[in-house]
């Protein structure tokens, strides 16, 4: 078999890459070479998923042919749909590592400090490692010089809460031995999506001169603290209200439906409580309707940043240094908290950083965001 049609990546040995014509005996038609086969893994959070996908445009800058496979859990590979720079995602599963551990590639680039990545990482047929792996022991260890101080940031929390002043998409850049670029999150509507949300538009008496303010207002389920309480919520959406110029919508994930739910019991026909369970599809499309998005440090908030929506983020238990808002947005964080950030599950101290939220300067914020849009 000729090494061109081997090196084509049309090619699968299955059907033919062009109807009526034969690879075998007739040669290449439309030669598409793999280049340099790069595997991403990055399994863990969605929102982090999405942060990655800002490394792509340099990836495919550094390695112009390239072949750019991702694997990453079904949940997450719905967020790497239409993504011009992925040649194939693998969906997590006994299958796909079977496929995985039977192709070789230049680059394996794992994004993910845990141990199924890690021995992911390992196993696959790489001439470089780059980002994290596991040793005969299980412990979690970095592959390459560029993700130490990425690792580093794991293994200290002086460094990681108080010194680093790094967002995640830089020094993921240094773990992947590629430069930082700031390029925006790749998040792509199909044409269907598209028609989908003007049609929800229409049905909910949505126009393109009105003033939206999309409130996320939950979490994961790991972080649950992440949350502002659900009174606080009804009090901005209240004071909203009041101005007689906003269009309210509720936001969120099968995790939040029961808390959009009580909000939305507060307000009835005043606020569009979206659904929740259609999916993350389906949750970007509603998410795409505001201009503004309310958030705390969630995969909303990702999503948010990835639609280049304007962001007011609140921050508590995370490292509000960490993300980047492209400069469409504000962060709020406890300034003169001692215990913030902490990464804890359990609060002992009341959850001050969320009692101190800033609720009037979100507010201010949004005022001020949509007076100078005008």
């Amino acid at each position: 078999m000729k090494n061109e049609i081997l090196d084509c990546k049309r090619f699968t040995g299955y059907k033919p890459c062009f109807p009526g014509h034969n690879c075998l005996t007739d040669g290449c038609k439309d030669p598409l070479p793999f280049g340099s086969k790069i595997l991403i893994i990055n399994l863990d959070a969605m929102g982090d998923v999405l942060m990655t996908t800002a490394q792509l445009p340099t990836l495919k800058k550094q390695y112009p042919e390239s072949t750019i496979y991702w694997v990453t859990l079904k949940i997450a590979a719905p967020l790497l749909d239409n993504n011009p720079y992925i040649d194939k995602v693998f969906v997590y599963n006994a299958e796909s590592i079977s496929i995985l551990n039977q192709l070789s590639f230049d680059f394996v680039m794992n994004v993910d400090k845990s141990m199924r990545s890690g021995a992911l990482a390992m196993s696959v047929n790489a001439k470089k490692q780059l980002g994290f792996g596991i040793n005969a022991n299980g412990q979690i260890i970095p592959l390459n010089k560029g993700a130490e101080y990425n690792y580093l940031l794991g293994m200290d929390d002086h460094l990681k809460f108080k010194l680093n002043k790094q967002v995640g998409q830089d020094y993921l850049a240094e773990t992947f031995e590629i430069p930082y670029e700031r390029n925006d999150y790749v998040f792509n509507f199909s044409e269907e999506e598209i028609r989908y949300i003007e049609h929800y538009k229409k049905e909910n008496g949505i126009s393109s001169h009105d003033e939206i303010i999309g409130f996320n207002t939950g979490c994961s389920n790991l972080y649950p603290n992440k949350k502002m309480t659900i009174d606080q919520h009804i009090f901005l959406i209240k004071n909203f209200l009041k101005y007689d110029r906003f269009k309210i919508m509720l936001l969120g994930g099968p995790e939040d439906t029961e808390r959009n739910a009580a909000i939305y019991k507060e307000f009835e026909d005043k606020v569009i409580n979206t659904p929740t369970n259609l999916g993350v599809r389906k949750g970007a499309c509603f998410e795409s309707i505001p201009q503004v998005i309310i958030t705390g440090d969630s995969f909303g908030m990702h999503l948010a940043i990835a639609l280049q929506k304007y962001v007011i983020a609140w921050f508590g238990l995370s490292c509000w240094q960490e993300i980047d808002l492209y400069d469409r947005g504000v962060k709020l964080f406890p300034e003169n908290l001692e215990c913030a950030p902490c990464w804890k599950k359990v609060c002992p101290y009341n959850l001050e950083c969320i009692e101190q939220i800033d609720l009037k300067r979100i507010e201010n914020e949004v005022i001020e965001f949509f007076d100078n849009s005008k």
